[in-house]
């Protein structure tokens, strides 16, 4: 290869370095989301699949056509899952994936001050105050810190509501309901988010 043909090479190569290396971004001068914006925008999409299953999945086939119930016990009476359990095994779900993945920890969970299993009652102070908070003020959101194990918390609570006639039915109807006034529209509970802080 003659010497121009070499130079012309080997100034296309660098262009083409030159190029790639500028456009991989640089990690540590980008925008660092808050804690608030990541729970915010993961609340945006656990409520819009929650409602999307409620009103599409639940809501029509239970309560509009009739043609399958929707039962806790849904595999012994070949039903549909009902929404908390669904929420309740994405959330499991999460758990398990972020565990091989440190940078993206962060916990959900769907609890309520009148829980028809009890196991979705706050159990800490920040989840009681948030429930209480969301229940109170309506479209408002509830944000603290609170320190956990010697950790840092960095927690979310949001308001869930009766989506559908199915939620009102299902909580009002439930042997195990601690209330059985709830209206389309009400507070039935809250989603908890908890992101790990620095500090």
């Amino acid at each position: 290869m003659s010497r121009k043909k070499w130079t012309a090479v080997a100034a296309v190569a660098g262009l083409c370095t030159a190029a790639a290396v500028s456009a991989v971004p640089d990690v540590a001068n980008q925008p660092v989301i808050s804690p608030k914006a990541m729970a915010d925008a993961l609340h945006v999409v656990m409520d819009s699949d929650r409602t999307v299953y409620t009103r599409q999945i639940v809501n029509r086939l239970v309560k509009k056509d009739k043609v399958i119930e929707a039962s806790e016990h849904f595999e012994d009476d070949k039903a549909l899952v009902l929404p908390a359990q669904m929420f309740r095994f994405g959330s499991e779900l999460v758990a398990e994936r972020t565990e091989k993945l440190p940078d993206v920890a962060f916990s959900y969970s769907l609890q309520s001050l009148w829980p028809i299993n009890k196991q979705n009652e706050p159990k800490t102070d920040a989840e009681k105050e948030g429930l209480e908070y969301v229940a109170d003020n309506k479209g408002e959101n509830f944000y603290t810190v609170e320190e956990l194990g010697g950790k840092k918390y960095f927690t979310a609570v949001y308001a869930d509501t009766a989506v559908a006639p199915v939620c009102v039915s299902c909580h009002n109807d439930h042997k195990d309901s601690p209330r059985r006034d709830f209206e389309l529209g009400d507070v039935m509970g809250g989603v908890v988010i908890r992101i790990p802080v620095q500090g």
